[in-house]
């Protein structure tokens, strides 16, 4: 196959394309490097347990700023996804099966040694497991909560195939918040995203995950009136190509399936063999469309040039269900300086009971652990 060079570009600024992820990006798109103690000491302490954040491994600008107020995001099953989309540096691959049974525990007990009140489980796509690997999601998280009530969770799964009972077993496990990204408008998912993902079934995953949660709390509370405290999410990226309008139809279309919080921020290439990046849109552009977003009803709409999908989740969460409750979003700041500081006591509670933490993963040995649990052998 032959290729043609790229015409040379000025510096891109607000509308105009770019062709190299080595041109120069607005100043809008700079941001400070992370520090500070409370970055070092999770930064630390996660060397420690042996345990890698998708923050660190994705080189996410707003590190620093999610790791202070008790923010972290853990990936599951490995790093191999068995999809290829255009925007994505994740490698791609066939990871044959293989699944670290031993993984939720691990990652359970690590994570609730951290002084953190919100943790985002994402994953990669595992289609060659038969149930996606939503089971292994579903027990780390109840294992997780079962050492920490206090912490807020929430998973970032992929779309199962559109097996919807595989979207139930991750509702049924009880995170707080289901997320799953629709990534880009309707014209774009064919080219962007992998031919195994579609527009239609990203919104019918989301759409049962909301119809999950309120049959779950009507079934633990009687009347329902809890089912506003668990969650869906979904995320946009901006910048591949789409117009004004076919961001708002797709906002309406999240809307229509009864996600609560959305996210938008700006598409940035990994490198050179991704997609190009069509333009960049200003603050006050992302500002509007937030606005327009907020109008909608969603309960909460994070819009941002630097904003990613777990952007300052735990703040997100709490603005989202005190608008729920109808109060507003007041009071959200000194409620997450309250529910860190009880992180930071639990954290300190399970360590003790835990003691010290020596073990770290190594690859199981097979005659003593199979590749993955039974239940995943099953197609429901």
């Amino acid at each position: 196959m032959t290729t043609t060079a790229e015409p040379q570009q000025p510096a891109p600024t607000a509308g105009t394309p770019t062709k190299s992820r080595f041109e120069p990006k607005p100043e809008w798109l700079k941001v400070r490097a992370p520090g500070g103690d409370t970055y070092h000491e999770i930064k630390g302490t996660l060397r420690k347990l042996d345990l890698f954040t998708v923050c660190e491994e994705a080189r996410c600008p707003n590190i620093g700023e999610c790791w202070r107020e008790g923010t972290a995001t853990v990936m599951l099953l490995g790093d191999v996804c068995t999809r290829g989309c255009r925007f994505c540096a994740v490698t791609t691959g066939d990871p044959r099966g293989a699944v670290d049974v031993r993984e939720p525990e691990h990652v359970a007990r690590a994570i609730a040694r951290m002084g953190l009140q919100y943790v985002v489980m994402t994953m990669v796509n595992r289609d060659d497991l038969l149930d996606g690997g939503a089971e292994h999601v579903g027990r780390t998280v109840q294992r997780l909560r079962a050492l920490r009530p206090d912490m807020l969770i929430e998973t970032l799964v992929g779309d199962f195939q559109g097996h919807m009972s595989h979207v139930d077993t991750v509702v049924e496990s009880g995170p707080d918040v289901f997320a799953h990204n629709i990534e880009v408008v309707r014209r774009l998912t064919r080219t962007i995203r992998d031919v195994r993902a579609g527009y239609d079934q990203s919104l019918e995953v989301l759409r049962r995950a909301k119809a999950k949660q309120r049959a779950l709390s009507k079934a633990s509370e009687g009347d329902g009136s809890e089912a506003a405290r668990r969650l869906t999410k979904s995320s946009i990226m901006v910048g591949l190509g789409e117009t004004d309008e076919e961001l708002l139809e797709t906002l309406r279309d999240l809307r229509e399936a009864e996600v609560d919080v959305v996210t938008l921020g700006q598409y940035l290439r990994p490198s050179p063999k991704y997609a190009p990046v069509k333009r960049f849109m200003t603050p006050d552009e992302f500002t509007a469309l937030g606005k327009a977003a907020m109008e909608m009803g969603f309960l909460y709409a994070a819009s941002a040039p630097l904003v990613r999908s777990s952007y300052k989740a735990a703040e997100v969460f709490i603005r989202s269900a005190l608008r729920g409750k109808g109060e507003g979003g007041e009071g959200a700041e000194a409620l997450l300086d309250e529910r860190l500081a009880i992180a930071q006591r639990e954290a300190a509670r399970v360590a003790a009971e835990l003691g010290p933490e020596t073990e770290t993963r190594t690859p199981a040995a097979p005659r003593e652990t199979p590749l993955i649990p039974m239940e995943s052998l099953i197609r429901r």
